[in-house]
């Protein structure tokens, strides 16, 4: 739909029933007084790490949320609030995406940013899991093979870190200046520096990633000197926020301590997680995933400094309940469920029940454990290593589809098997606390082994009493045959170990190996958690 449409949408009222969800946080900072006749009110409606979650239900304290219907229904709702309203996204708007957006190349994810009326994004890590060449693509549009020619995105997405490797031209606009009642409001985008680590080696070649906060600095400079002091970061990096404190650990943080003052709101994403707050006198709010929720930040500009001199963010749920979804979304999505449905719906087993990727107080789940049993099992090795971000959703109880399993597994990334020692095995656990993960530790999914940790110990210590699934103790000099996916196995998610094993052959896709090892369990099959991981100590 054009902007001119949106409008038209909001001032007819599009017969929404609409029960706004109490917000799940808040901030409010304010600058100091400024004149009435003097201010224009901004609102920015924002959304993060949606992954292409069309048809996607979720829960949230145990009411329905998600959809892309009705994520549309609430942003045009709050549209009707303030004339002056922009619609942006902080990246991950595609990628790990079900099948009813991933089969047709993400391209109905970009369908439906454009029918909703967005008017800026970044980019997220996902939006390179096929490479820039097809990043571009989707957004600026042309042609694939699989689904014929493709218009793009009818709104400018911003990067001003992501570099072409051969020559350091920019990938896409750095930024883009919104003028709002005549005041300039800049938005500058940028994904996290740390990408080549979470995505495939073919997915970021020729691409490099520029540090974050130098190069909203840059923009910011420059910018400046176009009388321009209104700036709006979209930052795909993020954090976690203690409910207690307020307080945030992780990149974001240091990315806000570290930017211009004359930037005073980021909008972050990467995380999967509620934030808002005030760092350094810049407010950070990002909402959660999937379109279980997004973010209102409401703004005050002064004409004369042409400044943000208030600003405040809540970040509201998409409940379901007494909401009517969007009936141009709902039809759209309908349209690409119809054209999957042969093969979306195809039953592959019966579970017993619902298991869930949700790890236990040691890091183990239900889901993580059949993931990686049928890894080991496909590929006849002595262990295999999962990682859990590559587990995207829930398995339902019942009737389990291709659908559900391309849901869990939707990267299609190759199987890989691999020797490395007893004691390369024991530093690669230890990698779960080292680097990035020593503030938010990465418990990898294993099969055909058990093993315990201390928390107490050293990181590069941790782990001990490392056995065969059947109690034989691992020696550090004995070899191991082992299966980890394509990520993984080129040292993903920081496990660099995984980089020393030898004898690397390539095998199925890992859905595939999931598919077969369902269809052979006895039905309906289980999935259970069995201490394969142990916490111990403090």
């Amino acid at each position: 739909m054009s902007k001119r449409g949106k409008w038209v949408r909001a001032s007819l009222g599009a017969l929404l029933c609409i029960a706004v969800a109490a917000p799940v946080a808040y901030a409010n900072t304010e600058h100091g007084k400024v004149h009435k006749h003097r201010q224009v009110d901004v609102q920015l409606l924002g959304v993060n790490d949606f992954h292409g979650q069309l048809d996607v239900t979720r829960k949230v304290d145990g009411k329905e949320v998600g959809r892309a219907d009705y994520l549309a229904a609430y942003l045009h709702e709050r549209e009707k609030q303030n004339p002056n309203t922009l619609l942006v996204h902080s990246g991950d708007m595609v990628g790990a995406s079900p099948p009813v957006s991933a089969l047709m190349q993400d391209e109905p994810t970009i369908e439906f940013l454009n029918t909703v009326g967005f008017d800026v994004g970044t980019l997220g890590n996902h939006e390179f899991d096929e490479g820039y060449k097809e990043m571009l693509r989707l957004i600026k549009g042309g042609h694939h093979d699989a689904t014929g020619d493709f218009a793009g995105a009818n709104f400018p997405y911003i990067a001003a870190n992501v570099v072409k490797e051969k020559n350091g031209k920019p990938l896409l606009r750095r930024h883009v200046v919104k003028r709002i009642k005549g005041v300039p409001v800049a938005f500058i985008g940028v994904v996290t520096k740390d990408a080549p680590k979470v995505v495939t080696p073919a997915g970021v070649k020729g691409v490099k990633f520029l540090d974050e906060a130098k190069s909203i600095n840059r923009e910011v400079k420059k910018l400046k000197r176009r009388g321009i002091h209104s700036f709006v970061v979209l930052a795909h990096e993020g954090g976690f926020q203690d409910e207690k404190t307020g307080e945030i650990n992780g990149r974001i943080s240091e990315i806000a301590k570290s930017v211009n003052d004359d930037v005073d709101v980021i909008m972050a994403g990467h995380s999967h997680s509620n934030l808002n707050t005030t760092i350094d006198n810049k407010l950070i709010v990002q909402a959660n995933c999937y379109g279980t929720s997004f973010s209102d930040v409401d703004l005050t500009l002064d004409r004369r400094t042409r400044d943000i001199v208030k600003k405040k963010a809540e970040v509201v749920n998409t409940y379901h309940e007494g909401v009517t979804p969007d009936p141009e979304v709902a039809a759209l999505i309908k349209k690409y469920q119809d054209k999957v449905e042969p093969i979306v719906n195809k039953e592959i087993g019966q579970s017993a029940d619902e298991f869930t990727r949700t790890a236990n107080a040691s890091g183990e789940s239900q889901l993580g454990n059949l993931v990686s049993d049928a890894q080991r099992w496909k590929m006849q090795t002595d262990i295999a290593l999962m990682n859990p971000g590559g587990i995207r959703s829930d398995m339902p109880k019942g009737k389990v589809t291709w659908g559900d399993l391309y849901t869990i597994q939707p990267f299609n990334n190759e199987l890989i098997t691999m020797k490395f020692t007893g004691k390369q095995l024991k530093q690669l656990l230890n990698q779960q606390w080292a680097g990035d993960h020593a503030s938010a530790p990465k418990i990898l999914q294993i099969s055909g082994f058990t093993y315990q940790y201390d928390p107490s110990r050293p990181a590069e210590d941790r782990v001990t009493d490392l056995k065969k699934a059947d109690g034989t103790p691992i020696t550090e000099d004995q070899t191991l045959t082992a299966t980890a996916n394509a990520f993984l196995a080129g040292g993903g998610d920081g496990f660099t170990v995984f980089n020393e094993a030898t004898d690397k052959v390539m095998g199925p896709v890992d859905l595939d190996a999931l598919i077969e090892y369902i269809k052979q369990l006895p039905q309906p099959f289980s999935a259970k958690i069995d201490g394969r991981i142990q916490k111990v100590g403090n």
